[in-house]
């Protein structure tokens, strides 16, 4: 089983990060569940979602302590300080975030996923790049179910626009490099 915390600021893609794991997991045949959580305001707050997927049932929606917790900012590291544990992996965007967390956790890993998005992607894959280094990093989904749940959740933009295909397949190999020597 895997919980997985993640966090940031709203318009980061927390919650798309969250519904494409879930719809991977569905796909695997897993089970999956999926909370979403925001703050009072939609856009500008800190939203989290809670994602847990299973080979076995899953007994309730919420934990208190995650496997994994991702936080995209300032913000979103101190909302998510309740749910890191001694087992925790703990990932935080070093592009955004000043100070290592010093949390009680396994390990804690600054990654740069906001300059990579910037520097050799694009901002709008931002949320991409984490995606793969949530898969990375939990190893509950395979890559493949992962692009076939990315390609069913973003259908209408690739038939628009079909290099966004690429472009998103790249961020989420690229997210999954980020965090590939830490386990």
């Amino acid at each position: 089983m895997a919980k997985i915390a993640l966090a940031g600021e709203g318009g980061q893609g927390v919650q798309i990060i969250a519904q494409i794991m879930v719809k991977a997991a569905f796909n695997e045949k897993k089970n999956a569940c999926y909370l979403p959580n925001f703050g009072l305001e939609q856009r500008g707050g800190v939203s989290l979602s809670f994602v847990q997927i299973s080979d076995n049932e899953i007994g309730a929606p919420k934990f208190k302590i995650s496997d994994t917790v991702i936080a995209l900012s300032k913000r979103a590291v101190k909302r998510t300080e309740q749910y890191v544990g001694p087992d925790t992996i703990y990932i935080y965007d070093n592009s955004k975030v000043d100070e290592k967390p010093d949390y009680n956790a396994k390990k804690i890993v600054g990654i740069p996923a906001t300059d990579v998005a910037n520097k050799e992607l694009s901002s709008r894959v931002f949320n991409i790049i984490i995606l793969g280094t949530a898969i990375k990093i939990t190893g509950i989904l395979n890559l493949d179910s992962v692009k076939n749940a990315l390609e069913e959740s973003l259908k209408e933009k690739f038939l628009k626009k079909p290099e966004l295909k690429d472009l998103n397949f790249r961020a989420l190999e690229r997210g999954m490099s980020l965090v590939e020597n830490v386990l």
